[in-house]
């Protein structure tokens, strides 16, 4: 390929949106041909001390020789990329590959106003990304030595350059392996980036309001109320062609009649005429829209179209989108009083973001939030989530100050790959709650343009890896959410009972129990119907008190006498003080009553208010899935250990050369499996595929008696009740006569006979929204009806390995049940390991299934085995998953 050739083809994944570090957006692609006028005026843009730095000399202008050399490429040894703002080229960077090496040359241009917003950083990234899809493993960089902000991009990538100085010229030198450095480099910058993006829209300065409307009926009418009778600290611009005035304030006819900046625009317009306000928003240089109305994607195919168009023109404007179809956002915060939204009425100030992705249901959960007393910090309705999604929410509440718990209403994930590594990040150091619709029906269509479908079984291992806090109804949403506002994380599960009511004390005690929790005390501590308040305050206090007490449940029904208000302070004076949380049953109150709260700065219920549920149920549920939480809280992170006897490169070579014949993808053979696993130190028994009863008896010898026989029909192979599989054969004899009994016309499987232990089954399950599963569980027919299966998202860690064989019900029969001796569980905790970092390393295997493995106990006893895999299948095809990690990029708006 010549130098002036072109690839007229780059890869497509090569194009994507950018969120900068400023929050605004950019569109980043493979530079074109006709690129030649925007690099021609990107270099008249650019200041001379700009132009010096890049080309180490005055040049003013690029020649016709240059531009055709920049703007035409290969896409393999010369790579270009372009950021654009709408149509303009605001930065340029490209690399050069050295003739015959692995080295490359690599340098930016960024326009002097886009300096400072993280482009370089970004140019870096995608061209390093590029480059190791063609071979180049490192990166060579010229720069001025005046050049600091240069050199910083590069010594602060999280590579490490070696660095050298002659005549005033820097040369860097660095790998361009992406290590975990260079990774967390990304990730920092994607969520101080994506972050402010957010709070581009949280905290408006200004506020236009199209297609505002004096008709009470209208949804430009209610938004625009709303965002005047909360008291938005900013100006407020209707926008509406036909009239002079909105609700008294004046209007204007369109966006770019507002003399002065409108950092937030609310689109309550027909969808037909959303992009052409989109188009001038992009003049009036608008920093963010939130679309209300409907007719998207929601709406069928041809909406969804509208939807992409509206989305990509709004981010090639540098905006990013809520919406459409969406109820709006909401910032509580005394200095912004944004209610940009469909909610008449929203809740006061508090330490909880709420994000729900349902409109219609919005206002319902505001509501219920405003009536329990769970004051908010912000909440956004992503409706359709074509752009803005919980991730970016995740994104920004993790730093955020002002939000010390999060509450998601999910129907659908975007990426959730992201998701997983977002929340475990986040649940770190702030609960994140969430309940999850759609169990048993599809995705409502607005988001299917936008969304996965995820399995319940990938759902529920997913929040278990981050360490969600996973319930099942809105009420037990609100229910968490107001405990883990309000109240301190119990250090365990210990739980002691006051109340007033030996019955309802029984209830309590038994919702503790069934819940998986503790009783501190052998009995609740009951002070009767005739107990004062005094005789409640030091029951509390000395079950606080209690070095045997995690948490407290407190019952207080109406005695048949005067003065119950008198109680609601004593337990809210304990409580106050107390360092362990504290829920009750008060009077049947829902929320915070007045008698239980302690008021915030802004009269709102703060930490020490205790919450109260309708029912002592409730108010048990809420606690154990915060105590579990805590405890997740608590457990060290956990590594993902080096493992001896891998050979990574043999396996990759061995599915290379499947995939290479077949394309498509195919099983593995038994040869192949077997060398597949070996790679990853897991030894599969001595096994031979045969097809008539001569070549059993030969295979059976050479293997060496007692031997197994499988029929390989997938409806036999580990059915041995119906004569599919035939254990302990000693002799030729007996094999002859296994075979023909078999009732199927397949190959069969001769294998050396293990030694008795506990049959387990080892999976990989691919999932083609974000990856692979490690699947485990115990081997038996009653195991596969009861779906007492256990997952787990990677990267597997060593406490995710001990968790993952703890998790299935029938976990005791691995570890001594009934007197039986438990089995080896490091040699299965390894096995899982093992078997999660070759799915980590090769996703072109799709499916991975280890039955049985059959486990012994802690001794030698099979081989110097504690732990033999009996059987296996594999399949191995192209890679499915949307795989993290990568260069930065936005959620592709299809």
């Amino acid at each position: 390929m010549t130098e002036e050739s072109v690839d007229p083809a780059p890869p497509p994944h090569w194009e994507a949106d950018i969120v900068a570090a400023d929050g605004g957006t950019v569109h980043l692609r493979p530079i074109r041909p006709e690129d030649a006028d925007g690099l021609t005026g990107l270099m008249d843009r650019s200041s001379d001390q700009t132009r010096y730095y890049r080309f180490f000399g005055p040049m003013k202008r690029l020649s016709d020789k240059d531009l055709h050399r920049f703007t035409h490429v290969d896409h393999d040894k010369r790579v270009a990329f372009v950021i654009l703002l709408g149509d303009q080229v605001v930065a340029v960077g490209r690399y050069d590959r050295y003739p015959d090496t692995d080295d490359a040359e690599v340098a930016f241009l960024v326009e002097d106003a886009h300096q400072g917003r993280g482009l370089g950083s970004v140019l870096l990234e995608h061209l390093a990304a590029a480059a190791r899809e063609r071979g180049i493993t490192r990166f060579v960089a010229e720069v001025l030595a005046q050049n600091s902000k240069m050199v910083r991009v590069f010594q602060d990538a999280g590579y490490k350059a070696a660095r050298s100085y002659e005549d005033g010229v820097v040369h860097l030198t660095f790998p361009i392996a992406q290590t975990e450095d260079a990774l967390a480099v990304t990730y920092e910058r994607e969520q101080r980036s994506e972050s402010r993006s957010i709070a581009r829209l949280l905290t408006p300065s200004s506020v236009a309001v199209v297609g505002a409307s004096n008709d009470e009926g209208k949804i430009g009418n209610a938004v625009l109320r709303h965002l005047l009778d909360y008291g938005f600290a900013g100006p407020v611009y209707p926008v509406n062609p036909g009239a002079r005035h909105v609700r008294g304030v004046p209007a204007y006819a369109d966006l770019e009649s507002i003399p002065d900046d409108v950092d937030l625009a609310v689109l309550a317009v027909p969808a037909d005429e959303v992009a052409e306000v989109v188009e001038a928003a992009r003049r009036k240089r608008v920093r963010g829209l939130v679309v209300i109305s409907g007719g998207f994607g929601e709406s069928g195919l041809e909406g969804r179209d509208a939807e992409r168009r509206l989305v990509a023109a709004a981010r090639a404007s540098g905006m990013r989108v809520v919406g459409p179809n969406c109820l709006g956002i909401v910032n509580t915060d005394p200095e912004v009083r944004l209610n940009a939204s469909l909610a008449p009425m929203v809740p006061g100030r508090g330490r909880v973001g709420f994000f729900a992705q349902s409109g219609a249901l919005g206002v319902a959960l505001l509501e219920r939030a405003r009536s329990r007393g769970i004051g908010l910090s912000t909440f956004v309705s992503a409706g359709n989530r074509a752009d803005v999604s919980g991730n970016d929410l995740l994104q920004y509440w993790a730093t955020d100050p002002a939000t010390e718990v999060v509450l998601l209403y999910l129907e659908s994930f975007g990426n959730p790959r992201k998701f997983a590594r977002l929340a475990r990040t986040v649940g770190r150091t702030k609960p994140v709650v969430a309940v999850k619709s759609g169990r048993h029906v599809g995705m409502t269509p607005g988001l299917a343009g936008t969304s996965v479908a995820v399995p319940e079984q990938s759902v529920a291992a997913l929040f278990a890896s981050a360490g969600v806090i996973r319930v099942d109804t809105v009420a037990q949403l609100l229910d968490v959410g107001t405990l883990l506002a309000h109240q301190p994380l119990p250090e365990g599960d210990r739980v002691a009972i006051v109340g007033n009511s030996t019955a309802m004390g029984a209830l309590v005690a038994d919702a503790v129990l069934e819940e998986g929790m503790r009783l501190a005390h052998e009995a609740p501590v009951d002070i009767g119907v005739t107990g004062g308040p005094e005789r409640f305050r030091a029951a509390l206090q000395e079950a606080v008190d209690d070095e045997r007490v995690d948490a407290v449940v407190a019952v207080f029904l109406p005695p048949l006498m005067a003065g119950s208000q008198e109680y609601g302070p004593a337990l809210r004076e304990v409580a106050r003080h107390a360092a362990k949380p504290i829920v009750a049953t008060f009077l049947s109150t829902e929320g915070i009553p007045p008698e239980l709260a302690v008021l915030d700065e802004t009269d709102m219920p703060g930490r020490g208010s205790v919450p109260s549920f309708a029912t002592p149920e409730r108010a048990v549920i809420a606690l154990a899935k915060v105590a579990e939480y805590a405890r997740w809280r608590r457990r060290p992170v956990g590594e993902v250990p080096e493992l001896p006897d891998v050979e990574e490169d043999a396996a990759r070579t061995l599915v290379r050369g499947v995939l290479a014949a077949a394309p498509q993808g195919r099983e593995l053979t038994d040869d192949e499996l077997i060398e597949l696993l070996a790679a990853y130190g897991i030894p599969l028994l001595a096994t031979r595929t045969v097809t008539d009863a001569d070549a059993a008896v030969a295979a059976a010898t050479e293997v060496g008696y007692p031997v197994v026989l499988k029929s390989t029909a997938p409806w036999l192979r580990h059915r041995s009740d119906l004569g599919g599989v035939r254990l302990d054969l000693p002799d030729a004899e007996a094999v002859r006569t296994a075979f023909a009994a078999i009732p199927s016309g397949d190959p069969v499987i001769v294998q050396e006979m293990a030694a008795p232990g506990v049959a387990t089954v080892v999976e990989i399950v691919d999932d083609p929204s974000f990856g692979a599963l490690v699947s485990f569980g115990l081997g038996g027919v009653a195991t596969d009806l009861l779906g007492d299966r256990a997952f787990r998202t990677l990267p597997l860690t060593d406490l995710d390995a001990a968790e993952l064989v703890r998790a299935p019900r029938a976990w005791p029969l691995l570890d001594g049940y009934r007197g039986s001796e438990p089995v080896d569980v490091p040699a299965l905790e390894d096995l899982l390991l093992r078997v999660a970092r070759l799915a980590d390393d090769l996703p072109e295997v799709l499916r991975l299934t280890l039955e049985p493995v059959i486990v012994g106990p802690p001794k030698p006893w099979h081989g110097g085995r504690s732990l033999v895999v009996a059987g296996g299948t594999a399949r191995v095809g192209p890679p499915t998953a949307r795989v993290e990690p990568g260069p930065r990029r936005m959620r592709s708006p299809v």
